[in-house]
């Protein structure tokens, strides 16, 4: 081995070997082809000079001329040895001789070329690197053509050679054409712009373009306009019109932006009467209040400008007359512009729906002064509206055109217009039936009133071919008969101007017709009575009632009945009871409470006491829950006024019995008050035990106040014991009800709703039965601690806790409602059997006899 060394030495006089170099070369020299050998003693020699490190690549890559590793290792270390020096250099032609030999077997390579590609352009040799590029494109597989076009086309874009860019872009194109917009941008900086125009054109025109910016078809589209409408001047190979026309019927909800990049073309390119033409003819297509105002602010602006300019210019040449002319043109073309916006507005609103009446109306209201303008606009919208498809009402367009002539002084051509107007097929019946009112009312306000009679009498005519009258098959003018507008202004007029029969016959029609209100009704049987002709005013509200049910014949009834009684009084007093009962049966309880007011007045005057007092007995059944206590304190009223106050007993029974808790507890109060005053001690007090069961001692502490107040006046020591424990037991049996005690709970802590949960928040983990029980628990002490103190000055049963004074000064006290007993009769009383009752006389007072007591 160390003689093939020596002859290799000798062979090569250049090369050099140190002590240190041995392992490595004898490693080469068994495994010369092997690159791991050679990296690993490359790596090595990394701190060598740069030709001793050269040298050895050389050597490598003799033997191994198509390793990658080497080749990119080497041509990396052989740049990094020429970075810092000047471009001119002999060095870096050595350097691209090296890249050049390389790529005679690494040519498939892209990252070799990528990396002398960017070392030409370091260098800027423009052509060299242009050609190599070129040549990189060429050798490599086009799958690869990507990794190299992005520095290729950023070296284009480096230097101010744009047609050498755009010959580069264009063969990018035909590789990536979704680039298409990085391309436009560029020709846009080069100021190539109808290049520009044509490219964006194309794109636009494309529907499977996609855009890498995420820019939608109408944003390319809106940048084509502005990009030809800006630059009239440098885009020529484009039909500008033609384009931005097309995009009008492309782009709908865009067209004011379209219709101003066109007028801007024009204006730009000087031709000022054409884009004028453009923004009228925009301002009479366009369909939305947003694109009108885009247009017309756009048309104002460049009416300002023109005027502007010409002013200017008018003051730097000098002259007067021409210049005045033309400056007056101008001025009176901006202020008719000005004025006509209201106009076109509504013009823009009628293109949207030209069935809007209200919009009409408006627009004659536009006209107001120009009488043939305004003739012109209703002529044109009763032509225009379809009744069916119409937004508002169609026939106050025929109203309003026949106004419009009564009010100028053309009766005639106004009865044309609403005679038309009644052939008119509309939608409703209630807009025919408008229109004949109307014609009605113009021929009332010029004091033609049998014309007027005869025009609604021919509208209520029966047709040929009756209908129905929500029958939408059939023609308006066949269902107008049966419309009550007519009727009610034919039956007015008959009213003021004909006579009691035919105004009765067109009543009687209308009944027939089955349309009346209850109003018609009430009227007619008004009408009738007005005419004395009672007998058939009742009659008409016989058929009014047979015409509806509850609750539409409520008035009916009452007036009826009203009406009824005050004619005949009490001499028809069977027939009023039996018209009650008819209005009575099937009343609902709503409606109940004024019919048996009315009935039960009339028994109280006319007939009997007993009967009206069954009539109120009856009425606390039939009204509404929420009434009967109103109901009750009438019975009772009554009741105590014909037979005295203890008749009413069984009637506050029963409304104990039969109200809700709250108004029975007033009840019992109002009962036990009447008792004491009769001097029914025990009643009262039987009274007030039987309302303590309903009474929570914690929420009605007036009950419980108004018992002790009794019990002080009129009771004992045992009587008050005994309602302090009927307290303490009621109150125990309201702390034992759960659902009772949650809500009560509830209220305390100011809470509307909720649940047992929500009385300790925060706390959800707690059993809900233990936070009642101590809350029960709590209340009980607090109801324990009110109770009143058991020895007062005032009640003293117990003689210990008094001095001797005041026993004796209670002593002289004497109740006056005491009753005195004797001995012999306290033991007679106990000689008694328990079902024997000793009876005692004493005079009744004269307010339980009422009205009833006799002389």
């Amino acid at each position: 081995m160390v003689v093939m060394a020596r002859l290799s030495r000798a062979e090569r006089p250049d090369l050099v070997f140190e002590e240190e170099d041995l392992p490595y070369e004898e490693e080469i020299m068994r495994n010369q082809f092997s690159v791991k050998c050679w990296l690993r003693y490359i790596e090595f020699k990394q701190g060598a000079s740069k030709p001793r490190l050269n040298q050895l690549y050389e050597r490598a890559l003799k033997l191994l001329p198509c390793s990658y590793k080497l080749w990119y290792r080497y041509l990396k270390a052989r740049r990094a040895q020429v970075k810092h020096r000047c471009v001119t250099d002999p060095a870096y032609e050595d350097v691209n001789n090296c890249h050049e030999r390389a790529f005679v077997f690494m040519h498939k390579m892209p990252r070799l070329w990528l990396d002398y590609c960017q070392f030409l352009m370091d260098q800027g040799r423009v052509t060299h690197t242009r050609r190599t590029f070129d040549r990189a494109l060429r050798a490599l597989p086009i799958t690869q053509h990507s990794r190299i076009w992005p520095l290729y086309l950023r070296f284009l874009r480096s230097h101010p050679l744009p047609e050498t860019a755009v010959r580069g872009y264009r063969r990018f194109l035909k590789l990536s054409p979704e680039s298409a917009e990085e391309y436009i941008e560029y020709l846009k900086s080069s100021d190539r712009l109808d290049e520009a125009a044509q490219r964006l054109a194309t794109v636009v025109n494309d529907e499977r373009f996609v855009s890498k910016a995420g820019k939608s078809n109408y944003q390319l589209w809106h940048e084509l306009c502005d990009l030809i409408s800006q630059n009239p001047d440098k885009v020529q190979s484009l039909n500008v019109d033609a384009i931005i026309r097309g995009g009008l019927t492309r782009f709908t909800d865009q067209l004011g932006k379209l219709w101003c990049s066109l007028a801007d073309y024009y204006i730009r390119s000087g031709h000022f009467e054409k884009a004028r033409d453009v923004y009228e003819e925009a301002i009479r297509t366009v369909m939305t209040v947003r694109d009108f105002t885009q247009v017309f602010d756009s048309y104002a602006q460049f009416e300002e400008s023109m005027i502007a300019a010409k002013m200017e210019t008018a003051s730097e040449l000098g002259r007067e007359e021409e210049d005045d002319v033309d400056l007056e043109l101008r001025l009176a073309r901006f202020e008719q512009l000005i004025s006509r916006r209201p106009l076109l507005l509504n013009s823009v609103l009628l293109r949207q729906n030209p069935h809007h009446v209200h919009e009409w109306h408006k627009r004659v209201a536009l006209h107001q002064g120009r009488p043939r303008e305004i003739i012109n606009t209703y002529t044109e919208a009763v032509q225009t509206v379809d009744p069916f498809k119409a937004t508002g009402k169609p026939h106050t367009l025929w109203v309003a055109f026949a106004k419009f002539y009564e009010d100028n002084g053309q009766l005639d051509d106004a009865r044309v217009i609403l005679e038309k107007a009644t052939k008119v097929n509309f939608k409703q019946v209630d807009d025919l039936a408008s229109v004949w009112c109307q014609c009605g009312e113009l021929e009332l306000r010029h004091e033609n009133y049998d014309e007027a009679l005869r025009l609604l009498r021919k509208a209520t005519a029966l047709p040929a071919r009756r209908a129905e009258y929500f029958d939408g098959s059939e023609p308006v003018q066949n269902r107008v008969y049966k419309s009550l507008k007519v009727w009610s202004m034919l039956a007015d007029l008959e009213e003021s101007l004909g006579t009691f029969q035919s105004t009765k016959a067109v009543y009687d029609r209308i009944l027939d017709l089955r349309i009346a209100t209850p109003q018609i009704v009430i009227n007619y049987a008004m009408f009738l009575e007005e005419h004395k002709y009672f007998e058939e005013s009742f009659k008409a509200y016989e058929r009014g009632i047979s015409l509806f049910k509850w609750p539409n014949v409520s008035d009916i009834w009452s007036t009826y009945l009203t009406k009824f009684i005050a004619r005949y009084g009490g001499r028809k007093l069977e027939r009023a009871r039996d018209l009650f009962e008819q209005a009575l049966d099937g009343c609902p309880p709503k409606y109940a409470k004024t019919l048996y007011l009315l009935y039960a007045q009339l028994e109280e005057e006319w007939g009997l006491a007993r009967h009206a007092m069954a009539v109120y007995e009856r009425a606390t059944r039939a009204v509404e829950p929420a009434q009967q206590y109103d109901m009750f304190n009438i019975y009772i009223k009554r009741a105590a006024e014909i037979y005295g106050v203890t008749h009413t007993r069984s009637i506050y029974q029963k409304a104990i019995e039969v109200l809700s808790d709250e108004h029975a507890r007033e009840m019992c109060l109002r009962f036990a008050d009447m008792e004491c005053k009769l001097g029914e001690i025990d009643r009262a007090r039987a009274i007030y035990s039987f309302c303590s069961q309903i009474c929570d001692p914690r929420t009605t502490g007036a009950f419980w106040q108004t018992w002790k107040d009794f019990e002080v006046r009129h009771g004992n020591e045992d009587t008050i014991k005994e309602m302090l424990r009927i307290r303490r037991s009621v109150q125990a049996t309201y702390n034992t009800q759960v659902n009772f005690m949650a809500s009560q709970m509830l209220k305390v802590s100011g809470s509307a709703t909720g649940t047992v949960s929500d009385l300790a928040p925060g706390q959800s983990g707690m059993d809900d039965m233990k936070l009642l029980e101590q809350r029960a628990e709590q209340l009980a002490a607090e109801a324990e601690r009110d109770q009143p103190p058991r020895a007062q000055s005032k009640i003293l049963f117990v003689r210990s806790d008094a001095s001797r004074e005041e026993l004796a000064e209670l002593a002289q006290q004497v109740n006056p409602e005491e009753i005195q007993l004797g001995e012999d009769e306290d033991e007679d009383e106990m000689d008694l059997e328990p079902n024997e009752v000793r009876l005692e006389q004493q005079s009744v007072p004269a307010a339980v006899f009422g009205s009833l007591k006799e002389d």
